[in-house]
């Protein structure tokens, strides 16, 4: 029987929808300067035009470092330049407490769930 082993970061899964006007995108992995790319894809494809309303759905990110962190920033000030926004939600307590130490928190709303970061 031969087991595979994978070391490094896994390859970053993005899907998005869209429902009434807001796109929640969904993410599942680590994030990080190898893999965010189809993340940042999925941000700046994804923006409604106009004013843009977007939820990032975290539950399923495993990781995230500075790379990461810096797409979620410039997605927000893009976002908000348009009065727009940027929301996060249902992000694990590791991340989370990455965000609260770096600041983020105060800048980008986070909720516990989608349907909560949708009806905010």
């Amino acid at each position: 029987m031969e087991i595979e082993k994978v070391y490094g970061p896994q390859p970053l899964k993005v899907s998005s929808t869209t429902s009434d006007g807001i796109v929640t995108v969904t993410v599942c992995g680590a994030i990080d300067h190898a893999s965010v790319g189809p993340l940042a894809q999925a941000l700046t494809s994804g923006r409604p035009p106009g004013r843009p309303r977007m939820i990032v759905d975290m539950r399923q990110v495993s990781f995230m470092d500075s790379s990461g962190i810096n797409t979620l920033l410039a997605t927000h000030v893009d976002f908000t330049r348009t009065e727009g926004w940027l929301r996060l939600a249902d992000v694990p307590a590791a991340i989370l407490r990455t965000l609260e130490t770096v600041g983020v928190d105060t800048v980008i709303p986070y909720y516990p769930n989608v349907r909560e970061a949708l009806s905010a």
